[in-house]
């Protein structure tokens, strides 16, 4: 570069091959950083194709989780509510529902508001099918009578044979079906066989139930059970077998309860 009055050099520079390639490169290296930067720092990155599906998924899982803390923090402000109760001596601890129990009071209130003739028609037919299942077989003397649920719904494949020793009833089932407890009771016994079913023992007073072959066993050893609540769930690929006895003695399933 000149001067244009003195025609003396005023600044110069130099171009080759090689600097203009060192020129180009660093400039694309720094371009590269510097939208390496934006993409990681910035919400830019959202704009991108991609980015935007991940996002999406990360803002229905966090829905799912106010939903879930939502539904958590209720339960603890009815439980803060029912401690407040208590600490003011509004209410007796005796007389204090689980919080489990106050949904399921909730409940049964929403579907009691929402009975109309077609619900109310499903469920006296409902109830009247469960009927079937109950069935009242005279004690021995100085005993009350026993109510029994049928344990699950089947057909019966083996029928207890006493005189053999074969002392189970074998049922085959659908899958999915549950197993429920013939009797009020508790469970005192619960364990995995070689084959990953279940043997489960039910005992109230001094009447005992054996499954055999349950898939799932739904409840824990020492937990106590109602009369047709689930103990257990069937596969439908094996079959159950199911005992009864008596104060020790053998009582056929077949006769005292309606299959």
């Amino acid at each position: 570069m000149l001067d244009d009055i003195t025609l003396r050099e005023v600044f110069h520079i130099r171009v080759s091959w090689l600097g203009a390639v060192s020129v180009i490169t660093i400039a694309i290296l720094a371009l590269i950083v510097l939208l390496s930067v934006l993409i990681v720092y910035t919400p830019i990155r959202n704009i991108l194709p991609g980015y935007s599906e991940s996002l999406r998924q990360q803002l229905i899982q966090e829905s799912a989780r106010v939903d879930s803390l939502q539904g958590s923090l209720t339960l603890q402000r009815q439980y803060l509510d029912v401690i407040k109760q208590l600490t003011a001596g509004d209410i007796q601890s005796d007389s204090v529902q689980s919080l489990d129990s106050l949904q399921r009071v909730e409940q049964a209130r929403i579907l009691e508001e929402g009975r109309n003739e077609v619900t109310e028609a499903f469920m006296n037919q409902y109830e009247q099918k469960e009927r079937d299942r109950l069935l009242l077989f005279e004690a021995p003397a100085g005993q009350t009578m026993q109510q029994l649920y049928r344990p699950v719904r089947g057909a019966v494949m083996v029928s207890a044979r006493p005189d053999l020793h074969l002392y189970a009833t074998s049922v085959a089932t659908a899958k999915n079906e549950s197993v429920l407890a013939v009797m009020r009771g508790r469970v005192v016994h619960v364990q995995r066989a070689e084959d990953n079913t279940f043997t489960i023992v039910l005992q109230q007073s001094q009447y005992l139930t054996i499954y055999r072959g349950v898939a799932k066993a739904l409840k824990a050893q020492g937990a106590s059970v109602e009369a047709g609540e689930a103990i257990g769930v069937m596969d439908g690929d094996r079959n159950i077998e199911i005992e009864l006895w008596d104060a020790g003695k053998f009582v056929n399933i077949e006769e005292v309860i309606a299959w």
